[in-house]
C-alpha cells in the first residue's frame, strides 16, 4: 500500500472553537456556554498545537484551514490573525488555500468581519438554519430572519465566498413551506448551501423531549423523502447540484476543506473535541482530543500535547472509511484506490445488484451512489462492506 494515499485528498487543518452564546436544542456538537473567555490563553494553546502538528507533518502543502465550533465568529479577529500567521509560517500553502470561518448571525459585525478578512479568512459559512421567525424560535436560535438576511449581506460584501446552512424536515413544515423557503435561499446568491434534514440526536434537548413524547409535528418517512427529493430537484435546476449528500454548490464553489474529508485526505484536528486523520511514517492514525475545554487547555499547557493517544487504522478500517466518506460525493470512489487501501476488491456481485435496483452505478474505475442511493446511503454501504 502506498504510504502517501492521503495525497489523493490533500491536507487540511481544523481548529475547534468550543464556545457559543447559547446551546441549540438540536445540537450535539462539542459546544459550551461560559461567562468569560481568556482569548490570549486560547491563542497560546492553539499556537503550541500548531507547532506540534508541524513537527509531525514535515513540509507537506496545506490546502485548507477551517475554524469550526461552537461559534468561531465569537473569536477576536486578532486571535484568528495570530493563528493564521503561525499557520503560514509552519507549512507551505497552496496558491488557492481556502480559509473558512463559521459564523452565527447574532455575532456578525461589519468591523469584525473586516478583521477576519484582513487576517486571511476568504470563506464564511453561516448558521442561518431557517428563513422564518417561527421556525427559528422552535430551533432555539437567537437571531431573527431579518437579522440573518442582514448578516448574510454583510458577509457577501466582505468575503470572496459565502455559504449558509438551512435545516428542513422541521416540525409542522409542509412541502410547500420548504419549497418557498428554499426558493428564497437560492435567490440570495450564495454560492454554496448546506441543507440538512433535522435529526433528533440523543443527549440533546430535542432528544430528551422526543423520548418523553414531545416534539410533535415531525414529518413521517414519506414526507421526509419528498422533502429530500424536491431539494435535489430545485437545487439542480438552480445550478447548485448536490456534490455531496447535504451540500450544494455552483461549479468551483465546493467546500475545499470538506472535500478533504470526503476524498479521504489527511487533516489535523486542534481544539477540544477535534478529530483528525494523519499519516505519519506510513501509518494512518485516527486522532481525537479531550472534549472539555478546560481539560484540553490543561493537556496542552501541562504536557505540550492536546491529543489523546492516537489509534492506528488497519487497512480494512481505512478502506471502510474511504467507502463511507467517498460515496457521499456525487463523484463517488475509485475502485482501484479502494483495492489498494484494503488489499481486496469489492464483491462485483454486490455492485451489480445495487446497480440493478438503481442505487449505484459504475463508470470504468468509478463507483457512485445515485441520487436514490445517496438517500439510503447507510444501507448501501452496509451492503458493500465485506462481512
Amino acid at each position: 500500500m502506498t504510504t502517501e494515499d492521503w495525497q489523493n485528498g490533500g491536507f487540511g487543518l481544523y481548529i475547534h472553537w468550543p464556545f457559543c452564546q447559547a446551546k441549540c436544542p438540536y445540537c450535539d456538537f462539542n459546544s459550551h456556554v461560559v461567562a468569560e473567555i481568556d482569548q490570549k490563553r486560547w491563542e497560546r494553546a492553539y499556537l503550541s498545537e500548531i507547532g506540534r502538528i508541524r513537527a509531525l507533518t514535515g513540509g507537506r502543502v496545506l490546502n485548507s484551514v477551517f475554524f469550526g465550533g461552537g461559534t468561531p465568529s465569537l473569536m477576536n479577529p486578532e486571535l484568528v490573525a495570530a493563528v493564521l500567521d503561525r499557520v503560514r509560517a509552519s507549512w507551505p500553502t497552496s496558491n488557492d488555500m481556502e480559509v473558512t470561518l463559521e459564523a452565527n448571525p447574532t455575532s456578525v459585525e461589519a468591523g469584525r468581519f473586516t478583521g477576519y478578512r484582513a487576517a486571511g479568512v476568504n470563506r464564511v459559512s453561516m448558521g442561518i438554519q431557517a428563513l422564518n421567525d417561527d421556525a427559528l424560535r422552535r430551533l432555539g436560535r437567537l437571531h431573527s430572519a431579518s437579522e440573518a438576511r442582514a448578516a448574510f449581506d454583510i458577509a457577501r460584501k466582505t468575503f470572496d465566498r459565502v455559504s449558509f446552512d438551512l435545516i428542513y424536515a422541521r416540525q409542522d413544515q409542509s412541502l410547500a413551506d420548504w419549497k418557498a423557503e428554499l426558493h428564497e435561499a437560492l435567490a440570495m446568491s450564495a454560492d454554496h448551501l448546506s441543507l440538512y434534514q433535522l435529526t433528533i440526536e440523543p443527549e440533546t434537548a430535542f432528544g430528551t423531549r422526543f423520548t418523553r413524547g414531545g416534539l410533535k409535528g415531525l414529518p413521517d418517512e414519506d414526507l421526509a423523502s419528498d422533502l429530500y427529493f424536491v431539494t435535489q430537484e430545485m437545487c439542480e435546476k438552480a445550478g447548485m447540484p448536490a456534490y455531496e449528500i447535504s451540500n450544494h454548490a455552483r461549479v468551483g464553489a465546493e467546500s475545499r476543506h470538506n472535500m478533504i474529508y470526503w476524498r479521504y485526505g489527511d487533516y489535523a484536528g486542534i481544539g477540544p473535541g477535534a478529530h483528525g486523520r494523519l499519516t505519519i511514517g506510513g501509518h494512518r492514525r485516527a486522532t481525537e482530543t479531550p472534549l472539555q475545554p478546560g481539560a484540553w487547555l490543561k493537556a496542552v499547557e501541562g504536557q505540550g500535547n492536546g491529543e489523546n493517544p492516537p489509534t492506528l487504522l488497519s487497512r480494512r478500517d481505512q478502506a471502510t472509511e474511504y467507502l463511507l466518506m467517498g460515496l457521499r460525493l456525487r463523484d463517488g470512489i475509485s475502485l482501484s484506490r479502494y483495492e489498494t487501501l484494503s488489499g481486496d476488491k469489492i464483491d462485483f456481485n454486490k455492485i451489480r445488484y445495487l446497480s440493478e435496483i438503481g442505487v449505484a452505478r459504475t463508470d470504468g474505475d468509478t463507483l457512485r451512489a445515485t441520487t436514490r442511493g445517496r438517500a439510503v446511503l447507510n444501507a448501501l454501504v452496509r451492503e458493500l462492506i465485506p462481512a
